[in-house]
């Protein structure tokens, strides 16, 4: 049911299922409501969205009150807050709703759930060795877990991995974790995901000084975004500093343009 390019359409879709839910069922769709306004940046409707349903969260099963701590979590920490935002009270509010969502799924061996929390700790801890041990942690989970929901979060886990690593310089292992990455992408089959896999395999090949490697990668990925009428930024702005550092001022140049948008 879930768009996450199209809150709006998912909230849509959320809210026609609650007719015909069970109790339990409406509470978790009430969760994803939320979650829209989240991804909205309304996190003030989403924490009332929450609020209506916390007394009901209490008496509901395992699902429903692992759901609604994983949305209190995201309502104070998550990609889609400002950074003045995130001050130590809400940093502190969202790991004791993350953990116990986290602790929640691992008792009833809800998985999926439970891998969400600890990839979303990242958000809470930002520095990234402790991003890089929260995502070794959910790593171990889920090539622990036998369910498919949980496995298919590899691809995600082994890229945050390797960004971490790459943000502490160990390029040689960020290299490896977002192979990983490509190789899960590519089992899923969907164009502009291992385009982005390819994308962060040349990103750590330039910062390895590995030059021609990189832009090889970057212009092909240039040529597939263009087929596919989806230029792509990044890979304009990666390509502008692969030039630079051949000493290309022109063809730099050339893609410093192409990467900013028109007017």
């Amino acid at each position: 049911m879930w768009d996450f390019n199209s809150p709006g359409l998912s909230e849509q879709r959320f809210r026609a299922a609650l007719p015909g839910a069970s109790a339990d069922e409406a509470l978790v769709l009430k969760t994803q409501i939320a979650r829209t306004y989240g991804i909205r940046g309304n996190f003030a409707q989403a924490l009332e969205q929450l609020a209506e349903i916390q007394p009901q969260v209490q008496r509901a099963g395992p699902e429903a009150n692992a759901r609604y701590h994983l949305e209190l979590g995201r309502c104070y920490c998550s990609a889609t807050h400002p950074p003045e935002s995130q001050t130590a009270e809400a940093r502190e509010l969202a790991r004791v709703a993350y953990m116990k969502a986290f602790e929640l799924a691992k008792e009833h061996t809800l998985d999926d759930l439970a891998i969400d929390a600890l990839h979303m700790m990242t958000f809470v801890d930002t520095a990234p060795e402790d991003q890089l041990e929260w995502d070794r942690k959910a790593l171990a989970f889920m090539e622990s877990s036998l369910q498919p929901a949980a496995r298919k979060w590899e691809a995600s886990l082994h890229n945050n991995t390797g960004y971490a690593l790459h943000l502490l310089g160990r390029y040689e292992e960020a290299l490896a974790e977002f192979k990983l990455a490509l190789a899960a992408r590519e089992r899923t089959g969907k164009p502009q995901d291992i385009r982005v896999a390819h994308w962060m395999i040349a990103w750590t090949l330039r910062a390895m000084g590995r030059l021609a490697e990189a832009l090889g990668i970057q212009l092909r990925l240039e040529k597939e975004g263009d087929e596919a009428g989806e230029p792509d930024p990044y890979v304009f702005e990666e390509l502008e500093h692969l030039y630079k550092a051949l000493n290309d001022d022109q063809k730099a140049e050339y893609y410093a343009t192409r990467r900013k948008p028109p007017g």
